[in-house]
């Protein structure tokens, strides 16, 4: 099962403003550069945020979860599934190498309580909604 690390300290603002160009601009950007970005989904129940990225051929303990400030942060290395072998591609698609995929958390979180499971492709992060501090007002004299 994936760890999830709260403020980490590991992603500086410059990374993160560098993960949202490069989805600005799109998947042609992405091609060029060393570090990729796997597709992610961003949901919400009463309860909880959920967070589901598709990233196949990886294990658990292969990614890295942290929370840094008010986003999660997940990364991680894929191999290439083909080995070192030499080979010429016609097509290449799926992608391998270091990848991060930063989210900005829609609202306070409990990370105390978050999990994270790795099945069948899929990464799913449930961070459960953090429990609003009221503060009771008193009446005066």
């Amino acid at each position: 099962m994936p760890t999830i690390i709260r403020d980490a300290g590991i992603v500086s603002p410059n990374d993160l403003e560098r993960h949202t160009a490069l989805h600005a601009v799109g998947w042609e950007v992405q091609l060029r550069s060393s570090v990729w970005s796997p597709p992610a989904d961003v949901y919400e129940t009463e309860e909880a945020y959920f967070v589901r990225v598709e990233i196949p051929g990886m294990k658990g303990q292969d990614f890295l979860i942290s929370v840094e400030k008010d986003f999660l942060v997940v990364s991680g290395d894929r191999p290439d599934a083909a080995g070192s072998s030499r080979r010429a591609y016609h097509q290449m698609e799926i992608r391998n190498g270091r990848f991060v995929v930063a989210v900005a958390l829609p609202g306070a979180v409990d990370i105390e309580e978050a999990e994270a499971e790795y099945e069948d492709g899929f990464l799913t992060i449930t961070l459960p909604k953090a429990a609003p501090n009221h503060i009771p007002v008193q009446e005066g004299a």
